[in-house]
């Protein structure tokens, strides 16, 4: 399934660079990112950026969200930013709070925070398989549970859950961290079953499933 899944992504990304699907404009928007502060995050910042969106940086790293705020200022967009661990639900909620009230409402809202612990599960420790669940996947829910009132109330929004191919193959010494990304794939399922049913045909969903990235997030696989 893991091969099924990487060869059609190659494909369709093959067949994309020819045949490119229309973009919606994202200017404007109010861009939530956590785990702004390097790799994926860092790089879907700047991207926004460039399409002039209004962007709030959550990343646990001050300096990693402030270098990221920094070069997304450069390319010409409003930038806040917020130190968060997102492993910790009040502190997801009273910053979420501060940001409505500071700042308005969310229309764009990108789950990207993620940490990985690679052994095997005997010498994996409780407390790191605790933290991959804590912001691999329950962040989701508490940042979503946040912030889709408005959306709901507006019929608009997008929400972007960035998982793994991990989430649909498994490999070795990875047991904790391909869970926690199969439950982030199953989360984005659900939810868009879930808005579409409740006829908030308004509100869009992603769900982003990087293979191999080089954002020194493991550097010793």
């Amino acid at each position: 399934l893991f091969l099924a899944v990487l060869i059609y992504s190659y494909l369709e990304a093959f067949f994309k660079l020819f045949i490119p699907v229309k973009r919606k404009s994202v200017s404007g928007e109010l861009v939530l990112i956590t785990g702004a502060g390097h790799g994926i995050g860092r790089a879907t910042a700047c991207e926004f950026a460039k399409r002039q969106s209004r962007l709030i940086l959550w990343d646990i790293n001050k300096h990693g969200i402030e270098s990221t705020a920094e070069e997304c200022r450069r390319l010409g967009a409003t930038v806040h930013t917020f130190v968060v661990d997102c492993s910790k639900k009040e502190e997801i909620y009273s910053t979420a709070e501060k940001v409505k009230k500071d700042i308005g409402d969310v229309s764009i809202l990108v789950n990207n925070a993620g940490v990985i612990t690679t052994a095997d599960l005997l010498s994996t420790r409780d407390g790191e398989i605790e933290k991959m669940f804590e912001v691999n996947i329950l962040a989701h829910f508490w940042t979503t549970k946040a912030f889709l009132p408005a959306m709901m109330d507006n019929n608009y929004g997008h929400i972007v859950t960035v998982a793994s191919a991990a989430g649909h193959g498994v490999t070795s010494f990875m047991l904790a961290y391909c869970s926690s990304k199969f439950a982030a794939v199953g989360f984005h399922k659900a939810l868009t079953e879930e808005l579409s049913t409740l006829g908030k045909d308004g509100i869009k969903t992603s769900c982003l499933c990087p293979v191999f990235v080089n954002t020194g997030f493991v550097k010793n696989p």
